[in-house]
């Protein structure tokens, strides 16, 4: 199984804007990123191929670390975020099902959930350090009726989100979450500007619904 596998990301650790630096021009480069190229290489990682991880690399890691930078907002954790995903990748790439949709929608997935969970954990450890500052003089009051309020809030908006579907629910994440224009939405996940705001109206519809809207 492609999940036993290990793959050395050392060789690819270098600056992502460097990544595709072969003396060919930007538009060349990009004529050839087809859907079909990234698939293939996705499926021989699969078998173990690490000629075609680099493959991928190339092909994706442009889109990747920018929306790891989107979401994140900050250069060295969208770099540490896009090295993780090529090893999720390559240990997962036997998972992948192209009826599900494309490879690259498939890694804009795992990359968009792995840097929210970044943000989360940053975003709970900044929790933890203001509680533990709860005793300073000079720090504000909160009223713990406001705070469980915004708390069971925020629980009530994150168990709705899982009534949306993976394309609904990364759409409006990115939307409402991450603060992305529906252009920026449709640039990060690589699909047309018409397919994102049509994934996140009936992502809030649905999200709505879920919360006992009319």
């Amino acid at each position: 199984m492609a999940s036993h596998r290990r793959w050395d990301a050392t060789p690819f650790r270098q600056p992502v804007s460097h990544v595709q630096d072969h003396n060919v021009p930007v538009q060349e480069v990009a004529a050839v990123e087809t859907a079909d190229a990234i698939a293939e290489a996705l499926r021989s990682c699969a078998t173990g191929d690490q000629s075609a991880m680099a493959t991928l690399y190339d092909l994706t890691s442009a889109k990747v670390y920018g929306l790891a930078l989107r979401v994140l907002r900050n250069p060295a954790h969208a770099e540490e975020v896009t090295q993780e995903i090529y090893v999720e990748a390559w240990q997962r790439s036997d998972t992948f099902q192209p009826g599900r949709g494309s490879a690259l929608s498939w890694l804009l997935t795992i990359t968009h959930r792995r840097a929210v969970d970044r943000v989360r954990s940053a975003e709970a450890s900044a929790r933890r350090d203001q509680a533990y500052g709860a005793d300073d003089p000079a720090a504000s009051p909160v009223d713990p009726a406001d705070q469980a309020v915004a708390t069971i809030e925020a629980e009530r908006v994150r168990g709705a989100l899982t009534s949306l579907t993976d394309t609904q629910r990364q759409a409006v994440e990115l939307a409402y979450y991450d603060g992305l224009t529906h252009r920026e939405v449709a640039h990060a996940l690589d699909v047309p500007l018409g397919t994102a705001k049509a994934r996140i109206r009936d992502g809030l519809i649905r999200l709505r619904s879920a919360l006992g809207g009319d």
